[in-house]
């Protein structure tokens, strides 16, 4: 464990200069602008006849050096801009949008995941049957979906034609009940699966739950048949190691030699899709919330990003989403390090 241990140390100090530069990045767009534009950042309705006072106050007119560590400062107290589409600072919009793509990331992230590992596992063992056969051509057939057109058919057959589905996180009478003050709703995590249970209202989270499939079901269907592919390619490579065929020599049991030597060694590719997978989720996937009216932090981003552009929103959420993607590949290499100790003599 003292192994491991170091490992991680090691991997956090070596964190901080990748967090550095994406900071520099995200910070050097706002560079093409000029001063009084770049004012916005800091404008809030009450303010905007007093451009020239920002501009001083917040040297935007200094050197670029300067700026940085300034706006640095800035983004440490939690100051990421006003947002002027959604009148409200654009740290509280990511703060309330954020649970709802972090609560569609916890249901579709294990979905994916697990059908993805179990499939292409299969596809491996069974090679060139039935079974690998149908499991190629649908993964291919997935992955080839645009998921704004699944999505749309998604909504047209079980929405429009059955009735069994809706868009949005809640129904219409959880919705009334959640914002009605007399029932005294109280949220804890933003999260109505969590909320719903933590203030014994268990339907709640039923609601929000059903209004969650269509879109894992939209995401599962694309997203799966990625990791299916790797999983069946590592796989198949694993299953032809050495070590796999001293294991069958000395009649270790078939299911435990894929089980328990293969598997392990041939997950650590898709360790690396699946970190990145949460962390995608969890800055909100744009079109598969616009498309059900999920209010995540796909929406605000797409709704910040078109004309006329909200660039406070905009940033926000780059710097967001950067420092989410930074966490998550220290998260895959711990588990990397996990899963193979030699990554951790590296």
């Amino acid at each position: 464990m003292g192994g491991l241990q170091n490992y991680i140390i090691r991997r956090i100090i070596l964190m901080i200069p990748t967090l550095i530069g994406v900071t520099l990045l995200i910070f050097a767009i706002t560079q093409v602008l000029s001063p009084r534009q770049r004012a916005a950042l800091y404008v809030t309705e009450r303010t905007v006849g007093q451009i020239d006072d920002v501009i001083k106050k917040y040297h935007l007119d200094a050197p670029f050096y300067v700026q940085y560590f300034i706006w640095i400062k800035e983004v440490l107290h939690g100051n990421l801009g006003w947002s002027k589409k959604f009148t409200s600072p654009v740290l509280g919009m990511i703060i309330s949008r954020a649970p709802a793509s972090i609560e569609l990331a916890m249901v579709a992230t294990p979905v994916i995941v697990l059908s993805g590992i179990f499939l292409g596992k299969l596809a491996a063992v069974h090679r060139d049957k039935a079974i690998d056969h149908i499991s190629r051509a649908t993964s291919i057939i997935g992955w080839s979906l645009p998921s704004f057109w699944l999505g749309i058919l998604l909504l047209a057959i079980f929405y429009s034609g059955l009735g069994w589905f809706s868009p949005g996180r809640l129904g219409d009478a959880a919705t009334l009940y959640v914002t009605n003050p007399s029932n005294n709703f109280k949220t804890y995590t933003g999260m109505f699966t969590i909320d719903g249970l933590l203030n014994g209202q268990p339907w709640i989270t039923l609601d929000a739950l059903s209004h969650m499939i269509l879109p894992v079901v939209s995401l599962t269907v694309q997203i799966v048949a990625l990791i299916v592919r790797v999983m069946r390619s590592t796989m198949l490579e694993v299953l032809g190691k050495g070590y796999i065929s001293a294991a069958r020599a000395k009649g270790l049991n078939p299911k435990e030699v894929v089980n328990k030597h293969a598997t392990r060694n041939a997950l650590l590719p898709v360790v690396t899709l699946a970190g990145m997978l949460t962390a995608g989720l969890m800055n909100g996937v744009v079109i598969t919330e616009i498309i059900f009216r999920y209010p995540g932090l796909g929406q605000f981003a797409a709704t910040c990003a078109v004309p006329p552009s909200d660039l406070p929103g905009v940033l926000g959420f780059a710097l967001f989403a950067g420092v989410l993607f930074v966490v998550a590949n220290l998260v895959v290499d711990i588990s990397y390090a996990y899963l193979d100790p030699r990554i951790r003599l590296g």
